[in-house]
Protein backbone atom coordinates (compact mmCIF):
# COMPACT_ATOMS: atom_id res chain seq x y z
CA UNK A 1 0.00 0.00 0.00
CA UNK A 2 1.41 3.50 -1.04
CA UNK A 3 1.96 5.84 1.46
CA UNK A 4 0.54 9.32 1.27
CA UNK A 5 1.84 12.00 2.94
CA UNK A 6 0.04 15.38 3.93
CA UNK A 7 1.53 18.43 6.52
CA UNK A 8 0.06 20.09 9.75
CA UNK A 9 -0.92 23.26 7.65
CA UNK A 10 -2.51 21.59 5.37
CA UNK A 11 -4.70 19.10 7.29
CA UNK A 12 -5.46 21.82 9.46
CA UNK A 13 -7.26 23.76 6.33
CA UNK A 14 -9.18 20.78 5.51
CA UNK A 15 -9.90 20.18 9.03
CA UNK A 16 -11.43 23.73 9.53
CA UNK A 17 -11.92 25.21 12.72
CA UNK A 18 -13.83 23.52 15.51
CA UNK A 19 -15.47 25.71 18.37
CA UNK A 20 -17.46 25.26 21.60
CA UNK A 21 -18.64 28.21 22.93
CA UNK A 22 -20.65 28.49 25.96
CA UNK A 23 -22.20 30.86 28.21
CA UNK A 24 -25.25 32.80 30.24
CA UNK A 25 -28.67 32.97 28.56
CA UNK A 26 -28.69 36.38 26.95
CA UNK A 27 -25.03 36.29 26.85
CA UNK A 28 -24.48 36.52 22.82
CA UNK A 29 -24.05 32.98 21.57
CA UNK A 30 -26.69 32.79 19.18
CA UNK A 31 -25.18 36.17 18.16
CA UNK A 32 -22.05 34.76 17.34
CA UNK A 33 -23.37 32.76 14.30
CA UNK A 34 -23.48 35.98 11.98
CA UNK A 35 -19.41 36.76 12.92
CA UNK A 36 -17.94 34.22 10.89
CA UNK A 37 -17.22 36.34 7.91
CA UNK A 38 -18.11 33.63 5.44
CA UNK A 39 -21.39 31.71 4.78
CA UNK A 40 -22.75 29.97 7.25
CA UNK A 41 -25.82 27.59 8.30
CA UNK A 42 -27.44 27.02 11.39
CA UNK A 43 -29.13 23.87 13.23
CA UNK A 44 -31.16 25.02 15.64
CA UNK A 45 -33.14 23.45 18.19
CA UNK A 46 -34.38 26.71 19.99
CA UNK A 47 -36.77 29.43 18.93
CA UNK A 48 -34.35 32.54 19.93
CA UNK A 49 -33.26 33.43 17.00
CA UNK A 50 -34.72 37.05 17.44
CA UNK A 51 -30.97 38.60 17.52
CA UNK A 52 -30.20 37.36 13.90
CA UNK A 53 -33.15 38.60 12.24
CA UNK A 54 -31.32 40.94 10.15
CA UNK A 55 -28.42 38.60 9.25
CA UNK A 56 -30.84 36.42 6.93
CA UNK A 57 -28.54 33.57 7.83
CA UNK A 58 -30.58 30.02 6.61
CA UNK A 59 -31.90 27.85 9.17
CA UNK A 60 -32.25 24.35 9.62
CA UNK A 61 -34.89 23.79 12.37
CA UNK A 62 -34.35 20.31 14.49
CA UNK A 63 -37.34 18.57 16.30
CA UNK A 64 -36.32 15.13 16.63
CA UNK A 65 -32.97 12.94 16.49
CA UNK A 66 -34.13 11.94 13.12
CA UNK A 67 -34.17 15.72 12.03
CA UNK A 68 -30.77 16.26 13.44
CA UNK A 69 -29.41 12.73 11.51
CA UNK A 70 -30.86 14.25 8.24
CA UNK A 71 -29.50 17.75 8.80
CA UNK A 72 -25.90 15.96 9.36
CA UNK A 73 -26.46 14.18 5.92
CA UNK A 74 -27.34 17.10 4.01
CA UNK A 75 -24.16 18.43 5.26
CA UNK A 76 -21.80 15.53 5.08
CA UNK A 77 -23.25 14.07 1.51
CA UNK A 78 -25.37 17.53 -0.20
CA UNK A 79 -24.04 19.29 -3.23
CA UNK A 80 -25.94 22.13 -2.17
CA UNK A 81 -24.34 22.35 1.23
CA UNK A 82 -20.95 22.96 -0.53
CA UNK A 83 -21.26 26.60 -0.31
CA UNK A 84 -21.36 26.94 3.65
CA UNK A 85 -18.46 26.99 4.93
CA UNK A 86 -19.42 27.79 8.90
CA UNK A 87 -21.89 25.00 9.96
CA UNK A 88 -23.20 26.58 13.47
CA UNK A 89 -25.45 24.46 15.86
CA UNK A 90 -27.07 26.29 18.01
CA UNK A 91 -27.26 25.04 21.14
CA UNK A 92 -26.21 21.86 21.85
CA UNK A 93 -27.45 21.68 24.94
CA UNK A 94 -31.21 22.38 23.25
CA UNK A 95 -30.12 19.41 20.87
CA UNK A 96 -28.97 17.05 23.98
CA UNK A 97 -32.82 18.11 24.88
CA UNK A 98 -34.23 16.84 21.38
CA UNK A 99 -31.94 13.65 21.86
CA UNK A 100 -33.10 12.89 25.24
CA UNK A 101 -36.43 13.27 24.51
CA UNK A 102 -36.32 10.58 21.67
CA UNK A 103 -34.50 8.12 23.92
CA UNK A 104 -36.68 8.37 26.93
CA UNK A 105 -39.44 7.44 24.27
CA UNK A 106 -37.95 4.64 23.32
CA UNK A 107 -37.13 3.35 26.58
CA UNK A 108 -39.01 2.56 30.23
CA UNK A 109 -36.44 3.26 32.27
CA UNK A 110 -35.18 6.86 32.04
CA UNK A 111 -31.69 5.71 33.54
CA UNK A 112 -31.25 3.80 30.64
CA UNK A 113 -32.08 7.19 28.56
CA UNK A 114 -29.23 9.02 30.07
CA UNK A 115 -27.06 6.46 29.61
CA UNK A 116 -27.45 6.22 26.14
CA UNK A 117 -27.70 9.97 25.82
CA UNK A 118 -23.86 9.86 26.89
CA UNK A 119 -22.98 7.50 23.66
CA UNK A 120 -25.52 9.30 21.16
CA UNK A 121 -24.47 12.66 22.23
CA UNK A 122 -20.66 11.92 22.10
CA UNK A 123 -21.30 10.74 18.44
CA UNK A 124 -23.23 13.52 16.94
CA UNK A 125 -20.76 15.83 18.18
CA UNK A 126 -18.24 13.85 16.34
CA UNK A 127 -19.69 13.46 13.25
CA UNK A 128 -19.98 16.97 13.15
CA UNK A 129 -16.96 18.47 14.52
CA UNK A 130 -15.70 16.24 11.68
CA UNK A 131 -17.43 17.45 8.52
CA UNK A 132 -14.40 17.73 6.48
CA UNK A 133 -13.81 21.80 4.77
CA UNK A 134 -16.20 23.03 7.24
CA UNK A 135 -15.67 25.18 10.20
CA UNK A 136 -17.94 24.59 12.87
CA UNK A 137 -19.21 26.36 15.89
CA UNK A 138 -21.12 24.74 18.74
CA UNK A 139 -23.02 26.59 21.49
CA UNK A 140 -24.07 25.49 24.71
CA UNK A 141 -25.44 26.50 28.00
CA UNK A 142 -23.63 27.44 31.13
CA UNK A 143 -23.44 25.17 33.98
CA UNK A 144 -21.77 24.71 37.34
CA UNK A 145 -19.55 21.66 37.46
CA UNK A 146 -18.54 19.75 39.77
CA UNK A 147 -14.55 18.52 39.52
CA UNK A 148 -14.45 14.91 40.81
CA UNK A 149 -11.08 15.13 41.72
CA UNK A 150 -10.97 17.86 44.00
CA UNK A 151 -14.11 18.18 44.59
CA UNK A 152 -14.27 21.90 43.53
CA UNK A 153 -17.02 23.64 41.34
CA UNK A 154 -16.69 25.53 37.72
CA UNK A 155 -18.70 26.90 35.16
CA UNK A 156 -18.56 24.80 32.14
CA UNK A 157 -21.12 23.55 29.34
CA UNK A 158 -24.51 22.67 29.92
CA UNK A 159 -25.83 19.46 28.66
CA UNK A 160 -29.18 17.52 30.02
CA UNK A 161 -26.78 14.67 32.54
CA UNK A 162 -24.12 15.81 34.44
CA UNK A 163 -21.76 13.40 32.81
CA UNK A 164 -22.75 14.20 29.00
CA UNK A 165 -22.11 18.17 29.81
CA UNK A 166 -18.15 17.06 31.09
CA UNK A 167 -17.55 15.48 28.04
CA UNK A 168 -17.95 18.12 26.09
CA UNK A 169 -14.54 20.13 26.02
CA UNK A 170 -12.57 17.05 25.43
CA UNK A 171 -13.74 16.86 21.70
CA UNK A 172 -12.47 20.16 20.51
CA UNK A 173 -9.27 22.05 20.37
CA UNK A 174 -11.58 25.35 21.44
CA UNK A 175 -13.89 26.05 23.93
CA UNK A 176 -14.26 29.42 25.00
CA UNK A 177 -16.56 30.97 27.77
CA UNK A 178 -18.64 34.08 26.53
CA UNK A 179 -18.74 36.43 29.58
CA UNK A 180 -18.83 40.00 30.17
CA UNK A 181 -15.72 42.04 32.10
CA UNK A 182 -14.83 45.65 32.32
CA UNK A 183 -12.70 47.07 30.18
CA UNK A 184 -10.02 49.85 31.23
CA UNK A 185 -12.44 52.61 31.69
CA UNK A 186 -14.91 50.19 33.61
CA UNK A 187 -17.30 50.09 30.97
CA UNK A 188 -18.86 46.21 30.59
CA UNK A 189 -17.72 44.34 27.03
CA UNK A 190 -18.44 40.90 26.08
CA UNK A 191 -15.14 38.68 25.82
CA UNK A 192 -14.18 35.31 24.89
CA UNK A 193 -12.40 33.68 27.87
CA UNK A 194 -10.12 30.93 25.95
CA UNK A 195 -7.94 29.87 28.47
CA UNK A 196 -9.05 28.05 32.12
CA UNK A 197 -8.69 29.89 35.21
CA UNK A 198 -9.94 28.28 39.15
CA UNK A 199 -13.30 29.06 37.58
CA UNK A 200 -13.83 28.65 34.34
CA UNK A 201 -13.71 26.03 32.02
CA UNK A 202 -11.13 27.30 28.46
CA UNK A 203 -8.64 26.37 26.22
CA UNK A 204 -7.06 26.76 23.12
CA UNK A 205 -4.85 24.35 21.88
CA UNK A 206 -3.54 26.41 18.73
CA UNK A 207 -1.56 28.52 21.34
CA UNK A 208 -2.33 31.54 19.05
CA UNK A 209 -5.12 33.14 21.42
CA UNK A 210 -5.35 36.05 24.15
CA UNK A 211 -6.73 35.17 27.32
CA UNK A 212 -9.42 37.24 26.35
CA UNK A 213 -10.69 37.46 22.86
CA UNK A 214 -13.01 39.78 20.65
CA UNK A 215 -16.45 37.73 20.34
CA UNK A 216 -16.01 37.22 16.29
CA UNK A 217 -15.58 33.88 14.96
CA UNK A 218 -13.92 34.93 11.69
CA UNK A 219 -11.15 36.82 14.08
CA UNK A 220 -10.80 33.79 16.06
CA UNK A 221 -10.44 31.38 12.59
CA UNK A 222 -7.99 33.83 11.36
CA UNK A 223 -5.89 33.76 14.57
CA UNK A 224 -5.81 30.35 15.17
CA UNK A 225 -5.58 29.62 11.08
CA UNK A 226 -2.20 32.30 11.45
CA UNK A 227 -3.98 35.04 9.77
CA UNK A 228 -3.16 38.33 11.28
CA UNK A 229 -5.96 40.50 12.11
CA UNK A 230 -6.18 42.84 15.29
CA UNK A 231 -7.29 41.30 18.96
CA UNK A 232 -9.14 42.37 21.61
CA UNK A 233 -5.62 44.25 22.93
CA UNK A 234 -4.98 46.17 20.21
Amino acid sequence: MAITFTTTREAAALHGVKVLVYGAAGSGKTSLCATTGGTPVIISAEAGLLSLRHADIPVITVNSRDDVVEAYRFLAESAEAAPFDWVCLDSLSEIGEVALASLKSATKDPRQAYGALIDEMGELVRRFRDLPGKNVYMSAKLDKVKDEATGAFYFGPSMPGSKTGAQLPYFFDEVFALKTVADAEGAPVRVLQTSRDNQWEAKDRSGALDFYEAPSLAAIAAKVRGDALPTLAE
